[in-house]
């Protein structure tokens, strides 16, 4: 069981299931990764009742056990950045990423990054630790990021992400009118010739979105997306290829004269946060450049 008062860079756990080895412990009921675990092992920074404890000895009931996580020096420049918090626990962040935003600097993208913004909130809250983004969007995509506080978040909620645990659901808005009111698209993506895009392909992975219609507009409709696989650049492609393509989506064909970047926003994410026994569900609004794009073409309609 974890106690209540807890910190981003020490976790604390009472025992109250089994006696059993403290390698299994760890494991099993903290979910400790092998790889944190060989770490934490080598630097001793695990201790049961106060004392340093091997992994193979017995833990009992009412034990306590205390983990260390070392703290962890950035390899970019912080900067000062207007960075939105939806939610905060002891092991992550929720923000909200504007467009247009890069998330993590490349090497011709150094500055005005997002993760350089978070460097500097984790410096104003005393936090030393690396940025660790769970989720990922693409540039000229809005919505919710969670950014780990340490690696043993990520480690779960990564495998989470993997294992379809995380709900993620999204608006678009995609040009012409739909069939359907609702309906799944299954389809394989692939990489393309040139590496940029993704293409239906049978050689690819397999990739599926779910959608619902959420309003008829002039020329294109508003969508409920959720998705079951999370491929790169999945939700754009599949409505690109039923002849569907995203408002504003220049790289996969979608009309540039209403909005100058691809009409998508993650609107809701729903986590179990690592020492929260309750699933977690974060929204954010429409942004503003959407909703007035909804609204023009709604009256238009």
């Amino acid at each position: 069981m974890w106690f209540n008062d807890q910190q981003y860079n020490k976790l604390v756990w009472k025992n109250e299931s089994r006696n059993d080895t403290l390698k299994q412990i760890l494991l099993n009921d903290m979910r400790i990764s092998l790889r944190l675990l060989y770490s934490l092992k080598k630097d001793k920074q695990i201790f049961v009742n106060k004392k340093f404890y091997k992994m193979h000895e017995i833990v009992n009931i009412g034990d306590i056990i205390e983990v260390n996580l070392p703290d962890e020096a950035n390899e970019y420049d912080a900067e000062d950045m207007d960075i939105k918090l939806l939610y905060e626990d002891a092991d992550l962040m929720v923000i909200e990423k504007e467009p247009f935003i890069v998330v993590h600097p490349t090497k011709g993208h150094q500055r005005n990054t997002l993760a350089n913004g978070l460097i500097k909130l984790f410096k104003d809250k005393s936090i030393n630790s690396k940025i660790r983004f769970v989720n990922r969007l693409d540039r000229d995509t809005s919505g919710i990021l969670i950014v780990a506080k340490n690696s043993y978040c990520h480690s779960i909620l990564t495998k989470n992400d993997a294992m379809h645990e995380m709900e993620k659901k999204y608006y678009a808005v995609v040009s012409g009118h739909l069939d359907k009111a609702s309906g799944v698209i299954d389809l394989p993506i692939d990489k393309s010739e040139d590496g940029i895009r993704r293409i239906v392909s049978d050689k690819g992975q397999r990739a599926v979105t779910r959608y619902k219609v959420i309003d008829k507009l002039k020329y294109a409709t508003l969508l409920e997306i959720s998705l079951e696989t999370g491929r790169t650049h999945q939700i754009r492609v599949h409505f690109s290829h039923i002849g569907h393509p995203l408002l504003g989506d220049e790289l996969y064909g979608g009309d540039m004269s209403l909005l100058n970047r691809q009409a998508l926003h993650c609107f809701e994410l729903g986590f179990y946060s690592p020492r929260k026994s309750e699933i977690t569900y974060i929204k954010s609004e429409l942004p503003h450049d959407m909703r007035e794009l909804v609204e023009k073409l709604s009256l238009a309609y």
